[in-house]
C-alpha cells in the first residue's frame, strides 16, 4: 500500500517561466505513483512549459519541483506533441523503441541483450510487435502512438508524461488509446501525466483534475471537478468561444449541450 502512495513529482510553491519571466506563480502539486493525472486549461496558458519543467529542462524561477529517487534524470517517459519532421522519421520501429534507452545508455555505443529484450517486450505489450521491421514513417497515427509509448516505456516503468497526445488520431484510434493509457496505469501500476484539451474523456479517464490558470484553479479528484468552480469557469470560456476551435473544445460544447435538454 506505501507503494502506491509514493511521492514521484512535488512541486512546491514553484514560479516557472523563461528569462526571469514566470508563466506559472505559487504552482503546488504532487503526483503519486499510480496517480491519472489529466493537466487542463485554456489554450496558450503554458502547460508546455510546465511540462518541460517537470521533465527538468527548464529550472523553476523560484520554489522546486523535487523528483522521487526513480525518477532519476532520465528516467521519465515523455511522448511530446509530434512535428511532420517527427511522423515523417526514416527509421524502423525497433529503431525509434530502442533509443528509449539512449539517456540512461550512457557512453555505450550499443544495446545491451536486456535493453533488446525489454524493447521487444513493449513492442508486444503496445501490439506493435509484428511492425518491428516497419519504416515508422509508413505507419497509421494510432499505430505511431503505440510505438512512441513502447519507446517511453523503455525510458520509466514508473511515470509516462503525455502531452496531447490524440491530437490527429481518428475517433477509432483515440478510443484504442485511451484503451491502451488504461491498462497500464490500472494493470502495470505506471502514473500517467496527460496535458489534454479532451475534457469530456479526461474526467472520465483519470483519477484527478489539475486545472491551471497561471496558479492552480483545481487539483483533486476527477469526480469533484464537474462541481468545481474552475470547471464552471472553463466550460463557460468555451461556451463563449474564446478558445482554440479544438476536437477537445468541441467534445465539451456537445456534452454540455446534452446535458442542458435532459
Amino acid at each position: 500500500m506505501e507503494q502506491e502512495k509514493r511521492i514521484l513529482l512535488d512541486c512546491r510553491d514553484a514560479a516557472l517561466g523563461y528569462e526571469g519571466k514566470p508563466v506559472w506563480e505559487h504552482l503546488s502539486f504532487q503526483v503519486h505513483s499510480g496517480d491519472y493525472v489529466c493537466i487542463v486549461g485554456e489554450n496558450g496558458s503554458g502547460k508546455s512549459t510546465l511540462v518541460k519543467s517537470l521533465l527538468g529542462l527548464l529550472k523553476p524561477l523560484s520554489g522546486e519541483i523535487v523528483r522521487s529517487p526513480s525518477l532519476r534524470s532520465g528516467a521519465i517517459g515523455y511522448l511530446p506533441q509530434q512535428t511532420k519532421a517527427q511522423k515523417d522519421f526514416p527509421a524502423t520501429v525497433t529503431e525509434v523503441v530502442r533509443s528509449g534507452f539512449l539517456s540512461s545508455r550512457g557512453m555505450r555505443f550499443f544495446y545491451t541483450p536486456k535493453e533488446k529484450s525489454t524493447a521487444l517486450m513493449h513492442m508486444g505489450k503496445l501490439g506493435v510487435l509484428e511492425l518491428k521491421d516497419r519504416c515508422y514513417r509508413e505507419l497509421s497515427g494510432g499505430q505511431q502512438q503505440r510505438v512512441l509509448i513502447a519507446r517511453a516505456l523503455c525510458a520509466t516503468s514508473s511515470l509516462l508524461i503525455l502531452d496531447e497526445p490524440i491530437t490527429g488520431l481518428d475517433p477509432t484510434a483515440i478510443q484504442e488509446f485511451y484503451t491502451m493509457i488504461r491498462r497500464l496505469n490500472r494493470e502495470d501500476k505506471v502514473a500517467i501525466l496527460m496535458v489534454s484539451h479532451d475534457l469530456r474523456n479526461a474526467v472520465e479517464e483519470a483519477n484527478k483534475i489539475l486545472h491551471l490558470q497561471k496558479r492552480v484553479l483545481f487539483y483533486g479528484p476527477a469526480h469533484d471537478y464537474m462541481n468545481s468552480q474552475a470547471a464552471g469557469h472553463f466550460f463557460h470560456e468555451k461556451e463563449q468561444g474564446r478558445c482554440k476551435p479544438t476536437a477537445g473544445c468541441h467534445t465539451v460544447k456537445l456534452h454540455m449541450h446534452k446535458e442542458d435538454k435532459s
